[in-house]
């Protein structure tokens, strides 16, 4: 990278910079628990030569903190040696879409969305959008996001499914107990060296006015693109760039995404005849339960954690399932 024609080819380029990137995310993480290890020694080695030193003293209490810290990154290490899949290290698309029931559906896949958005924010991944329609009178009816940051997918791969509200609807006037499907789709970004062969002329190609607030472009040009893959049915659109061609760039690049991992599930469905795996891996099979009527629980049908805290989950506190299903999964992760 520092040599002087490394900017001639900037396809090339960028290439590296994303393998160094991916490199980085491994062992900077390493490198990083290596160095606060060696500091947190020293600081004990220096409360030890100041003889008894009482617990509740600043820097006991300042060493226990940095300790604590230490070990939460050390545990997202861990889990991150369980992401031996070839894209885990990649960028995600979340497509999030509310099932049957209208607005009750809605706004339960806008919670969701909301759940994801603060759980990116807590693990430091970017969050942008790249569709999204409204319900028609609350919440969302579906909406496609990117989540940008190491190991994106290795983490947000695990909430992939279909998943079930249990409330007392806000919406029902006789306050009755409602149940809400929404569904999360989750794909890897990948690159262009992927083969994935795509014919035009098995492409539909719909334009239309993005959604927004308004202003001098939004709303007034066909700006916004959806395609559908009629052998497969996948449908894909894109209305968060200025102009047609950069949405249908967009566009193509999750199309890409969502057909090679319809083959990689084709692939493992066809393993599961040969191992007897229970269950299958597809769209439509719900994964978990949030129950906030008549009792308070989350579970997950897949690997049977639980936790009565629903309010800290749905503000994004997700780790104790995404934990556990990376443990349960690690020898399929590598398929």
């Amino acid at each position: 990278m520092s040599l002087p024609e490394f900017w001639n080819d900037a396809a090339a380029a960028r290439a590296l910079i994303e393998k160094k990137n991916a490199l980085e995310a491994v062992t900077g993480p390493y490198d990083r628990l290596v160095a606060g290890q060696e500091e947190l020694e020293l600081m004990a080695g220096l409360l030890a030569a100041e003889g008894h030193v009482a617990e509740d003293h600043p820097d006991v209490v300042e060493l226990g903190k940095q300790v604590a810290a230490l070990e939460k990154q050390y545990e997202r290490v861990e889990l991150q040696s369980l992401m031996i899949g070839r894209f885990d290290a990649n960028n995600a698309f979340l497509t999030l879409h509310a099932g049957a029931g209208g607005t009750e559906s809605c706004d339960w896949a806008a919670m969701l969305l909301r759940m994801y958005d603060r759980y990116c924010q807590q693990h430091g991944f970017a969050v942008s959008t790249v569709d999204y329609q409204p319900g028609d009178e609350a919440g969302v009816k579906s909406v496609t996001i990117m989540v940008s940051g190491p190991w994106a997918y290795g983490f947000m791969k695990a909430e992939r499914g279909v998943h079930r509200l249990v409330r007392i609807s806000p919406f029902d006037s006789a306050k009755r107990r409602h149940t809400s499907f929404a569904s999360l789709d989750v794909v890897a970004e990948i690159s262009d060296d992927i083969e994935v062969e795509i014919d035009e002329k098995d492409l539909r190609v719909d334009t239309y006015r993005s959604g927004g607030a308004g202003g001098q472009h939004v709303n007034k040009t066909d700006s916004a693109i959806r395609l559908t893959h009629l052998p497969t049915g996948i449908v894909v659109a894109c209305q968060a760039e200025r102009s047609q061609g950069s949405n249908r760039n967009t566009a193509m690049k999750i199309l890409r995404a969502k057909i090679y991992e319809l083959e990689q599930d084709k692939k493992r469905r066809e393993m599961e005849q040969f191992y007897g795996a229970k269950g299958e891996i597809a769209w439509g099979h719900q994964i978990r339960s949030y129950v906030l009527q008549p009792y308070t629980m989350v579970k997950d049908h897949r690997t049977e954690a639980e936790t009565g805290q629903v309010d800290a989950v749905l503000d994004g506190d997700l780790d104790l399932f995404i934990e556990a299903w990376l443990k349960q999964n690690r020898g399929e992760a590598a398929q």
